[in-house]
């Protein structure tokens, strides 16, 4: 992913400013045109304005009639300049001649500029000239008498000068409205910037994009299923391993958005989102596909948010169960095989030594002799190889542990037709038969009995130890999880043995006395692979 040149932050602030400063300067164009206009407007109303009070006033009309002194007209539009602070009040009469002007030697004086024509024809109007105070905005009015003869005209100018400034300090306004506007813009964008940076954790976009793609690979990688809701229950999340299972068990499109009981109505997820608690490798029935879950909640600020299912077809987990449990039992053959051998091999030491090799020759005989009867006969009569090296590894750990475990097959046990109870047999028996080896640790003969019969699709398991057997009250409670005779955190072995025969949908008939031992019985309906297919 490549890095940006700018980061989050700084592209932020620049866009803003760049919006904000874009938007006003053109806001400012447009705006700026309307007050240099209505400025104009103003400045024009102002002079007209003046200019009609002047034009009614009974001592101008009366010293245009002839009926009052024409100076004191002078004196009058000197005070209206001077109160409204005009360039000038000029009032001239039909012929053009002024009767009042800012500089009295003006006065008596024809009124210049040449545009004063249609005002003394009746027109009223604003016009811009150049006079001797230089160049004004000038508005001119007629002067009516009482009879509504027009008896001469008034000018009232305003500098240019004077409507510039005014126009200029209008658009003032503007600029500085303008500034104080991108000043607050730069101001929004970098708090903006901010709160979204420790929103985003401080990471950059191209950061954020590689982390979404790295994490899609790694979901869609693995081999469990994952699938994701949110807090209304929707599917918002399901990758590749997911899709498969979802497949296999007859669930077909695409589950994203879906409500999370629509598509798997048998889902404990909802329940999940709504108590906060976490379910660890609980089974589930997928149509038909039976899987081992996990189910965790997504809490935010102690707030559940979503929930989260990792689940695995439970065949694949069984299949690795029992190849881990083939190593096993196969190392702890071979560990006892070894340890066999070296006494064996002292025994050898011993007759060479003392120079007994009739005795020696037929000690080594029988050796080879009995392990391969042994061996052999597992092996007959035991078809499932897994099966096989379980119980030629307990046999090894039994002489080991100095007893003794029989073994005996009425009838070939031939291979499962479903794979998946080899594991729950290798439960049972190796349960069964530790249970016996514990039984028979004091006692003074150490014997331990294993049979299998296998019979219309019945496969019958009996254990028989010479231990000190149990009480009534015992075998009511030995099946039950943690329950033991023998110490703190024991009592596991013989409750997975119940759930192992219970999901095989078996029987299991305890026999013992106290003193006389103890017998376990186990029945399991076993399908031949031969007869399945």
């Amino acid at each position: 992913m490549k890095k940006g040149r700018f980061s989050l932050q700084a592209s932020i602030i620049i866009f803003v400013c760049l919006v904000v400063a874009l938007s006003l300067g053109i806001t400012d164009l447009l705006i700026s045109k309307r007050i240099t206009s209505s400025v104009e407007e103003t400045q024009k109303e102002k002079a007209l304005n003046i200019a009609k009070m002047v034009s009614l006033s009974p001592q101008v009309i009366g010293s245009l009639e002839g009926k009052t002194n024409p100076t004191e007209v002078q004196a009058f539009a000197n005070q209206i300049k001077v109160k409204t602070h005009v360039n000038f009040v000029v009032v001239m009469d039909m012929k053009g001649i002024r009767l009042s002007h800012p500089d009295p030697s003006e006065v008596g004086k024809k009124f210049r500029g040449g545009d004063e024509g249609p005002a003394l024809r009746g027109k009223e109007y604003v016009s811009i000239s150049k006079g001797i105070l230089g160049p004004s905005m000038r508005a001119f009015t007629p002067i009516i008498n009482s009879q509504g003869k027009q008896v001469g005209a008034v000018a009232v100018g305003i500098s240019l000068e004077n409507v510039t400034k005014a126009v200029h300090k209008g658009r003032m306004g503007m600029v500085i409205g303008t500034l104080i506007g991108i000043l607050i813009g730069v101001t929004g964008a970098v708090v903006l910037a901010r709160f979204i940076k420790k929103i985003l954790l401080g990471l950059e976009p191209f950061a954020i994009a590689r982390l979404l793609e790295e994490r899609s690979s790694m979901l869609q990688s693995v081999r469990e299923g994952i699938i994701a809701i949110d807090q209304e229950g929707k599917i918002t999340l399901v990758n590749r391993a997911a899709r498969k299972l979802f497949k296999k068990a007859g669930l077909e499109g695409n589950p994203i958005g879906f409500k999370i009981e629509d598509y798997l109505p048998e889902t404990r997820l909802t329940r999940i989102l709504q108590s906060g608690e976490t379910e660890v490798d609980q089974e589930q029935d997928l149509h038909g596909v039976t899987i081992l879950v996990n189910r965790v909640p997504v809490v935010v600020d102690n707030q559940p948010v979503g929930a989260i299912a990792t689940f695995r077809d439970k065949t694949e987990v069984q299949l690795l169960a029992e190849q881990l449990t083939g190593v096993r039992n196969y190392a702890d053959a071979l560990r006892a095989h070894a340890h066999e051998f070296m006494n064996k091999l002292h025994v050898i030491l011993g007759l060479v030594r003392t120079e007994q090799y009739d005795t020696l020759a037929n000690y080594v005989s029988e050796t080879v002799n009995h392990r391969e009867t042994e061996n052999g006969f597992v092996t007959e009569n035991v078809q499932d190889p897994v099966l096989a090296g379980f119980l030629i590894g307990k046999q090894s750990f039994a002489r080991e542990s100095g007893a003794s475990l029989s073994f005996d097959c009425s009838n070939k046990l031939p291979q499962p037709a479903n794979p998946e109870i080899t594991h729950e047999l290798i439960t049972i028996i190796g349960n069964l038969v530790n249970n016996a080896m514990e039984a028979i640790a004091d006692s003074p003969i150490k014997k331990v009995d294993l049979k299998l019969d296998y019979a219309e699709d019945i496969l019958t398991i009996e254990v028989k130890d010479t231990g000190m057997g149990m009480t009534k009250a015992m075998q009511n409670k030995i099946l039950d999880k943690g329950f033991s005779t023998k110490g703190d955190n024991r009592g596991f072995g013989l409750y997975l043995l119940a759930q192992a025969i219970e999901r095989l949908e078996g029987d299991l008939i305890i026999s013992s006395k106290p003193g006389k031992g103890t017998n376990f019985a186990v029945y399991i309906p076993y399908k031949a692979e031969d007869e399945e297919e």
